[in-house]
């Protein structure tokens, strides 16, 4: 027997409806996941109109589902596999990474495609679908297209291609298609540059690091372990007292902070999904000493207002800081002392460089930063050869006697 629940956007206003069809239990007793698909009415049906499809297509995914899901993919359109795909990938992606992909496919992707027989989607359908995220203007906050007609860089379409890819990548391994239509080697892209990465050179940490010495405890603490221990700003704002180790100087990353649109704070594990431990130096240490004492004298001073569960970095009320305000904080710090602009997650980049620079081995460092594979890592590799170009040309201009001096 189908079950039908309609999906609501945030205005209430039904949007789709999924179509669940149970099968049982395994042979432990254990309830079998059910199969889904989900359904999009097209614009302008009436009501009854979509009641009367809808029913058909449950019936029809039922008995498809009886029949064997591989044997009926013939009749499966994209929209049809987005349910079941999105229930197999909630485990797998980071909240942040499920949310965005939702939305990609509910916006963009199901609009364009959804309609098309999944067995029958040709590279020249994903073609004209990276020709429409390419030229399309974009809407800015208001939700209109911005005065100069600007449409999504090269590195939007990327993304946005991205999720149709492991959408049809996941239909692949089903067997519901022979091969992926969204491969890029059958697909034309548009140029996209990389971007530079951006550190800070040697002299400006050091010149940040003696700005701070004018700023609250609490944001000098949290530029000093982004520039010592190259964390994610994630993890910083995760972070507890509890995961100081003050007697051996460590610090233990295990949780990284994030926020979904319409949701309260949470915390997952960090990106490579495993914890890592990190030495940190004395000023540092004596840093998060000073904070800690800080913590404490203004819980008691706020008695039952403190909201605090140990947490490093905090609002006024102890809770867990916002996930942006370091990137917000930063930006202010940097105008305030006339340094040119660059994110927060540049002192990660430049943490590595500098380590690498000063001749830390790869291996520490990519065990520092949290890099699933040396790969990541050696991307910083480049950026040292330049600073050392930098170095010898310093060098040689600085040992090199003017023609004048010769002469004289």
């Amino acid at each position: 027997m189908a079950n039908i629940t309609p999906r609501k956007n945030k205005d209430g206003v039904i949007t789709s409806y999924t179509i669940r069809i149970y099968h049982g239990y395994d042979g432990a007793g254990k309830r079998l996941k059910p199969y889904t698909m989900s359904y999009k009415p097209a614009p302008g049906m009436t009501a009854r109109q979509i009641e009367k499809e809808l029913n058909r297509q449950a019936v029809q995914f039922e008995e498809q589902c009886k029949n064997g899901m591989t044997g009926a993919a013939g009749n499966l359109r994209l929209s049809d596999i987005s349910e079941q795909y999105f229930e197999a990938m909630k485990g797998k992606l980071s909240p942040t990474t499920y949310s965005y992909y939702r939305s990609i496919a509910d916006t963009v992707i199901l609009p364009a495609l959804g309609h098309h027989k999944i067995a029958e989607l040709k590279p020249v359908h994903v073609q004209e679908f990276v020709k429409m995220l390419s030229t399309v203007p974009i809407l800015n906050s208001s939700g209109k297209p911005y005065p100069d007609g600007r449409t999504a860089s090269p590195a939007t379409v990327k993304r946005k291609l991205a999720v149709l890819q492991s959408m049809l990548t996941f239909s692949y391994k089903l067997g519901y298609i022979s091969s992926n239509p969204a491969d890029t080697r059958r697909l034309t892209l548009p140029k996209h540059i990389q971007p530079e990465i951006q550190i800070f050179t040697k002299q400006e940490a050091a010149y940040i690091l003696n700005c701070l010495k004018d700023e609250p405890l609490q944001f000098q603490t949290l530029v000093q372990l982004a520039i010592f221990t190259g964390a994610r700003q994630g993890e910083l704002v995760g972070l507890k007292f509890s995961d100081i180790d003050f007697f051996n100087n460590k610090l233990t990353i295990s949780r990284s902070a994030y926020k979904l649109k319409g949701e309260q704070v949470k915390t997952k594990a960090p990106k490579s999904d495993k914890e890592r431990t990190v030495a940190l130096n004395s000023s540092c240490i004596e840093l998060l000493k000073e904070l800690k004492k800080q913590h404490i004298r203004e819980a008691q001073q706020l008695g039952s207002q403190w909201k605090g569960e140990n947490w490093v970095f905090t609002s006024w009320d102890g809770s867990m800081m916002y996930p942006k305000t370091p990137s917000k904080q930063f930006a202010k710090f940097l105008k305030r002392h006339n340094i040119e602009h660059r994110k927060f997650h540049s002192l990660r980049h430049t943490s590595a460089t500098l380590l690498l620079y000063n001749g830390t081995d790869l291996k520490t460092v990519q065990g520092r930063l949290g890099h699933a594979d040396l790969t990541t890592t050696n991307k910083y590799l480049h950026l040292v050869e330049q600073a050392d170009i930098e170095a010898v040309n310093s060098l040689e201009n600085l040992l090199t006697i003017p023609k004048s001096a010769k002469s004289g």
